[in-house]
């Protein structure tokens, strides 16, 4: 019997999109919400104007805000941009999402003795996975006008020329983290004590390691211009020799923060834990406490 030529071709078809859905069984959306970027007029039309784009990404599944605003005032949740893994993590997994998007965006009326008076329109913009609790990616546009629409606009327009790139991040991640976890299933990681609290048996003959030199991160420019207070927490795996090994930001704080403070303990060498006199790896958590440092002032800002 001859089959039609039709008919192979179908066949051909079904048979390559079969097998292209069983190589790629991440086709489903990523389920991705956008919280509240404040309660300035400014932060809501960013909040809108980024849920809107996002929205129109087929690769993407935008959580109702009706849904996930309530579920992250029920956590406790109030805008902070200064969070640890664990409390990432349970952000999202009250929302019920892969990934969100947290800020604050704001127009200021700036001025000074030197300058007349202009208008600053801000956008900070923080990627986070719901599954890690990590701080995937952050940035701070900022633009400055002799008027306040035409400040906003142009902050609203590279908002909107940049929400591909968020897309590209939020794939980027979603990957990185699926091939962590295959990785985890087979890899043997090594055993490495936590610094014990000193009234349990295992604090008995220890002694824990100390820094040779104690380094201060800097506060890079990038925190100063966004005038911002946080704390970064550390965990630093240091081997039986005192050096420096996986360092872990365990609360995290964007605008490079972050980056200084782990630049900064790679640099360090400690004097290695000790157990009965025998030296042995340690993971010790390090917290650096970030105000922006006193210098001349800056112009002056108020909310418009």
């Amino acid at each position: 019997m001859t089959i039609p030529i039709r008919l192979l071709l179908l066949l051909s078809f079904i048979c390559a999109t079969v097998s292209l859905g069983a190589a790629n069984p991440t086709l489903r959306p990523i389920k991705v919400a956008v919280l509240d970027f404040g309660a300035t007029d400014t932060g809501q039309r960013v909040t809108e104007k980024i849920g809107r784009v996002l929205s129109s990404n087929v690769d993407l599944s935008i959580i109702d805000r009706a849904e996930s605003v309530p579920a992250a005032r029920g956590v406790g949740y109030a805008g902070s941009l200064n969070l640890t893994l664990e409390e990432a993590r349970d952000l999202g997994a009250a929302i019920g999402c892969e990934f969100y998007l947290i800020g604050d965006a704001q127009t200021l009326r700036r001025s000074s003795s030197s300058r007349v008076v202009y208008y600053e329109s801000y956008a900070s913009i923080f990627i986070v996975s719901a599954r890690t609790g990590r701080l995937i990616t952050w940035e701070r546009p900022s633009f400055e006008a002799t008027s306040l629409i035409e400040a906003e606009e142009l902050l609203m327009l590279d908002v909107t020329q940049s929400t591909s790139r968020y897309v590209k991040v939020i794939h980027t991640a979603e990957t990185k983290e699926r091939n962590e976890r295959e990785l985890s299933l087979t890899a043997n990681t090594p055993v490495i004590e936590d610094v014990p609290d000193e009234t349990t048996p295992q604090a008995k003959g220890l002694r824990l390691p100390q820094p040779y030199r104690r380094l201060r991160p800097q506060y890079p420019d990038s925190a100063s211009r966004a005038e911002a207070v946080a704390t970064v927490d550390v965990l630093v795996d240091l081997d039986a020799e005192g050096e420096v090994g996986q360092v872990e930001v365990v609360r995290w704080a964007g605008f490079g923060l972050d980056e200084e403070t782990v630049n900064t303990v790679r640099r360090m060498h400690f004097r290695p834990a000790m157990r009965d006199g025998v030296p042995i790896p340690m993971r010790v958590l390090l917290r650096y406490n970030f105000s922006r440092p006193k210098k001349q002032k800056a112009d002056e800002g108020k909310p418009v």
